[in-house]
């Protein structure tokens, strides 16, 4: 490997030897982690990010899907510093608002792709999506249906996890030994045709049997008791499932014969990761209520946004009114440094054409990857826009799994990072989600590395090691 990315013999799997004594570290094995110790980030460059021992990665996950304009975007220290020499904080309880959170949520209502009314800010995702539930509930207490109170995500969805997010994220991992889910969340199917579907079974077929299965679903726990269905475009940790073309208009149907609202959980797919500036656009949903996170500020400062429609508004506001307040909120939602930031994230957005961007260098992406459907250990390469995934088996003709599952996925990592290139496993998935600022060139880099971590990981399962 040749270049300004070339790591030093013996410096691929830079780990710092001092003991993460002071953190817990999400998504990680804590006892692991003792021994092992953490990769440390150090700075970042472009698309690229540095350890401590001056190691350069490409992150072709965009950190956790979400630096949207890379590591390094000066407009956006410059926004922070600006904010923060003119108002570092204030709130909005009790009526109380500053000009960044009113342009913000002015901006959003404008660009989004249904005809929302209201913005209400969160800090993440988790915390957005958790504030949908509740509007489902207090909403539907407004509308004098205080049995409408169910929401059914998805098998293998990822919503969160934050206690009602979490019951919504159908993942073993993040409900084992933390008492989730809680009632009322349901579960319906998961859309991926390539491990869903029945023998012979066509996507448009498999798509159909999935909105019967969601129908059936609401008849059964009684379309009175059903408040919401909330969905990924496409499901980013779940394994970045693509749904059939016909999956969602015919979903749409059986939500609207029921009076059952939709949440469209666009944390990763909003801000033009999929080739539009949301994924309701890609696959034409409507939603009653919309989630945005992550890309919303380029990941450079932590906030979320819930837009809201108008029925839903009218619900509220009156039940406040009968209360005398709207009993939620969060001390840092639309803190005006994040605010100013997420404003000037959407800006350059703008100037830039980032679509444009996207768009161009997609095909490349989604090409590359798929040119390696050949190799042993790939069963399926799917994706759309600049978010994609490859998923490993041990035989390809009947695309069994390797067993235990997710020891391939992980050693992949491994490798890809020696190569210096930081993709992430979920399972023996692995995921592709990089900077929307990404050049074709740098593309080209990522199948490089990511080839020769699949060659070396291949070599070693066929030693045995």
């Amino acid at each position: 490997m040749a270049g300004p990315d070339t790591l030093p013999p013996g410096a691929a799997n830079s780990l710092s030897a001092r003991s993460p004594a002071s953190l817990i570290h999400p998504y990680s094995d804590l006892r692991a982690l003792e021994t092992a110790g953490p990769l440390v980030i150090t700075r970042g460059e472009g698309v690229h990010v540095i350890d401590e021992a001056g190691n350069r990665y490409l992150d072709a996950m965009a950190g956790l899907w979400c630096a949207s304009l890379g590591f390094s975007e000066p407009r956006l220290a410059g926004a922070a510093k600006r904010q923060m020499e003119t108002l570092g904080f204030y709130h909005l309880f009790t009526g109380k608002s500053h000009q960044p959170a009113i342009e913000l949520a002015e901006r959003l209502l404008a660009m989004a792709p249904a005809p929302f009314a209201r913005v209400f800010f969160a800090n993440s995702g988790s915390e957005a999506v958790d504030t949908a539930v509740k509007l489902v509930w207090y909403a539907n207490n407004a509308l004098g249906r205080p049995e409408k109170k169910k929401i059914i995500s998805r098998r293998r969805a990822y919503h969160g996890v934050t206690i009602a997010a979490a019951s919504l994220t159908n993942l073993p991992i993040n409900q084992m030994a933390f008492d989730l889910p809680l009632s009322p969340m349901l579960a319906t199917d998961c859309p991926h045709h390539y491990r869903e579907g029945q023998p012979g079974e066509s996507e448009d077929d498999f798509a159909a049997r999935l909105a019967q299965s969601l129908d059936d679903l609401i008849t059964r726990e009684g379309p009175e008791t059903v408040g919401a269905f909330i969905a990924e475009p496409v499901m980013g940790a779940g394994g970045v499932i693509v749904p059939p073309a016909r999956y969602f208009d015919l979903i749409q149907r059986v939500l609207r014969k029921h009076d059952v609202w939709l949440i469209a959980d666009e944390v990763i797919c909003g801000f033009g990761r999929t080739g539009n500036m949301f994924g309701c656009e890609t696959f034409s949903i409507a939603p009653d209520m919309m989630v945005l996170a992550k890309a919303l500020s380029a990941g450079h400062a932590p906030i979320s946004a819930l837009l809201v429609s108008g029925p839903i508004f009218e619900a509220i506001a009156d039940q406040s009114a009968a209360i005398g307040s709207f009993g939620h909120g969060f001390t840092y939602s639309a803190h005006p440094l994040a605010a100013a930031v997420a404003l000037e994230t959407l800006k350059i957005y703008a100037e830039r054409d980032i679509l444009a961007e996207v768009r161009a260098v997609a095909p490349r992406l989604q090409a590359g990857l798929r040119r390696l459907a050949d190799h042993p250990l790939v069963g399926e390469v799917r994706g759309v826009g600049l978010i994609a995934a490859v998923e490993l088996v041990a035989d390809k003709p009947s695309r069994r799994p390797f067993e235990p599952p997710g020891r391939v996925g992980p050693a992949i990592v491994r490798a890809a990072q020696g190569e210096g290139l930081i993709v992430r496993a979920l399972g023996d998935i692995i995921a592709f989600s990089p900077p929307l600022i990404i050049s074709e060139a740098e593309v080209e880099t990522v199948f490089e590395r990511f080839a020769s971590a699949l060659d070396t990981v291949a070599r070693g399962l066929a030693s045995g090691a």
